[in-house]
């Protein structure tokens, strides 16, 4: 039996906007309108930032339940992911949604770095920040996600990010199974090529359940390259706004059908949701 490859799906981030494209999704009908889409196409996972109804980041409980409720009412068994990233909030306020809504999963940054953008056309950086997270911090958001049922998924924009686990591990509070996300392509994170990837996914503990998310186009060849690994992949807007033929995606739909189309291409089969469930071992929540 080929094996099974499951698909996550970023749906909206928190840079890109409707001036790079008009399918990225604000409102909470709109993201779960385009969580939809996604999990026609094949995605099992959602991992979703909020928008306010103006497209600016929303940090807030209500915005994100309002979310749970729009995609749940679309995609009932889907397994939610929800973003804890964010430069210059409150730690309280980064983690408040996952304390209220307990979603099966949850992005757990795994150290700090520069995270820029650079235009050679302009000769300039933008986007130029510190996304610090500190231990402290790291401690503080794993401890909320374990007392809300939550796995963490710890995404990794650099070796070092995989080896600040090992601590987390020793102390008893980051237990198995582990869930990497292994970022590539992030200016101040690990650039993003097919030996970097084999490098990042043979730092990671045993057994561990990874994925890629490659950033901008270069995504394409890493999610063929994680599939012939082993690994799972995610695609969606907030990562990439461009097909492998780079024509502007129309949606999240059609990033997630070229990249099922993919691993089917290169033999392997498209998991379910309910058979990412049981790969990954996360039984529904409730």
């Amino acid at each position: 039996m080929a094996k099974k490859t499951i698909i996550t799906a970023a749906l909206t981030g928190v840079l890109t906007t409707r001036q790079q494209s008009a399918a990225i999704p604000y409102t909470p009908v709109e993201i779960a309108e385009e969580a939809r889409r996604s999990v026609e196409a094949g995605a099992s996972i959602l991992h979703i930032h909020a928008r306010q109804d103006n497209g600016r980041p929303a940090y807030d409980v209500e915005t994100y339940a309002k979310i749970d409720a729009e995609v749940k009412k679309r995609c009932p068994d889907v397994i939610i992911n929800y973003s804890t990233g964010a430069m210059g909030i409150p730690r309280e306020e980064r983690v408040g949604h996952i304390t209220a809504l307990k979603p099966d999963l949850a992005a757990l940054n795994m150290g700090s770095m520069n995270y820029a953008i650079y235009s050679r056309q302009q000769k300039a950086f933008y986007h130029d920040y510190v996304f610090a997270n500190p231990f402290k911090d790291i401690v503080f958001f794993l401890e909320a996600m374990n007392a809300a049922g939550t796995r963490p998924e710890m995404e990794c924009f650099d070796t070092g990010h995989i080896g600040n686990t090992r601590p987390l591990i020793d102390m008893g509070i980051l237990q198995p199974p582990y869930q990497f996300s292994l970022i590539m392509g992030v200016l101040g994170g690990i650039p993003a090529s097919t030996k970097n990837l084999v490098h990042q996914a043979g730092q990671l503990p045993d057994d561990a359940f990874w994925q890629v998310i490659g950033i901008s186009r270069q995504q394409w060849a890493l999610v063929a390259a994680a599939i012939t690994l082993g690994g799972n992949i995610r695609v969606g807007l907030e990562d990439n706004l461009y097909l492998p033929d780079g024509e502007l995606a129309a949606s999240n739909g059609d990033l997630v059908t070229k990249a099922a189309e993919l691993v089917r291409m290169i033999g392997s089969e498209v998991a379910t949701i309910t058979e990412a469930r049981q790969i990954l071992q996360l039984p529904k929540s409730g």
